[in-house]
């Protein structure tokens, strides 16, 4: 397989737009690799500045130490799976497989043997005879997959390959596109816009927003170390949830105030706001929903300093386990201080929060109840700069 380097790569359209800005990244051989962000971020044009379909504006790609810039796109041993599965209709399965092979003048011996292979790891042998017509999506993708994978290229290239895919389709693919890589030992990047792909396959995540790398981590500090709002609201199902907040010194101790709460922060994250001269200022608060807790052991483990009371304003049960929602003040008037009088509330701006609780839970829509947030788990970030300060 296969090490890629991407050292201060530009694309720069004749309009002048940058869709990637200074991108760097080092790819270690047989890494799983996701690229994700919203739609229009720049994967897709990464990737395909990386398959040699689009030119780079500047910078330099390699391929085990090997400049690429210029290399076409067949001298670069690289295969691609696309989101519509580009299959030639008038083919069957075995022909759509081996026809890379062919145009390669490679022996009949071996495309039988590498198309056999590849259908048995994809579980396509029974389909090798049908057309393009006659298969579900997914074994479309399968045969996208397994056209790759016949060419034993260095670097597998995958372009939001399941997104074309039912739900239940999915999951099934995302598992055998994991085991797939674990069989291989592969260097594979996969460019999708759906976290929980990324979460679910990727040995790295380089996360994107405006053409720009944001944070390039594994799933687990992705999620628990965010670098910045961005990534902490875009990584997780349901989203983290944020809220405009003031530091507060009291002693040693400090403290975030929103809505009509204060939350005591524990002092290794208290010390790193204080140091950072944050005191005084607001900041943003952040807590993932799974680290709110409604249950009755929650309430006497945690103490009263972190804990709300809120109205329920929606229900949804998940089997195992219910989102709860409800609202949250976003600012805090002077005129208003602690005292909430209804008018007041009401034209004050709010923020939708979620919280994740056991499914055994009594509350519903209109319930007051109230919810302990886990201190430990809070995260903050600069107001202006919008970079995380502690996690």
């Amino acid at each position: 397989m296969a090490s890629l380097s991407l050292k201060h790569i530009y694309k720069i359209y004749p309009n002048g737009f940058e869709a990637v800005k200074d991108f760097n990244l080092e790819i270690e051989d047989k890494e799983f690799i996701i690229f994700v962000g919203p739609s229009g971020c720049g994967k897709s044009t990464t990737l395909r500045m990386i398959a040699g379909l689009e030119d780079i504006s500047d910078g330099e790609f390699m391929i085990d130490g090997k400049i690429m810039n210029d290399v076409e796109p067949k001298d670069r041993d690289i295969a691609m799976v696309f989101q519509n599965y580009a299959l030639y209709p008038h083919m069957t399965v075995r022909d759509n497989m081996a026809f890379g092979l062919k145009l390669r003048k490679t022996p009949k011996h071996e495309i039988k043997k590498k198309v056999g292979d590849a259908s048995t790891i994809l579980d396509l042998s029974e389909l090798l005879d049908r057309k393009p017509v006659a298969l579900s999506g997914g074994q479309r993708q399968r045969v996208a997959m397994g056209r790759a994978i016949v060419r034993e290229p260095k670097v597998f290239l995958m372009d939001e390959p399941l997104s074309n895919l039912d739900a239940k389709l999915r999951v099934q693919m995302r598992t055998e596109i994991s085991a797939l890589h674990q069989r291989l030992g592969a260097t594979i990047i996969y460019v999708t816009h759906d976290q929980t792909e990324a979460m679910t396959l990727g040995t790295r995540i380089v996360v994107m927003k405006d053409g720009v790398i944001q944070q390039v981590a594994s799933p687990r500090d992705l999620y628990n170390k965010p670098d910045n709002l961005f990534v902490a609201g875009f990584i997780g199902s349901p989203q983290m949830n944020f809220v405009n907040a003031e530091c507060r010194a009291e002693g040693d101790d400090v403290y975030l105030d929103f809505d009509k709460f204060s939350i005591k922060l524990p002092k290794p994250k208290g010390d790193a706001l204080r140091n950072g001269g944050y005191i005084g200022k607001e900041v943003i608060m952040g807590i993932r929903p799974e680290k709110i807790f409604e249950s009755e052991h929650a309430m006497s483990v945690f103490p009263e300093d972190c804990k709300i009371e809120v109205t329920v304003n929606g229900y949804e049960l998940l089997g195992s386990e219910v989102l709860l929602y409800f609202n949250l003040l976003n600012e805090k008037p002077a005129e208003i201080q602690r005292q909430f009088t209804d008018d007041a509330y009401a034209n004050v701006k709010k923020v939708h929060w979620t919280a994740k609780v056991d499914a055994a839970t009594t509350a519903r829509y209109g319930s007051t109840i109230t919810l302990a947030l886990d201190p430990n788990k809070i995260h903050v970030f600069d107001k202006e700069t919008e970079k995380t300060i502690v996690n």
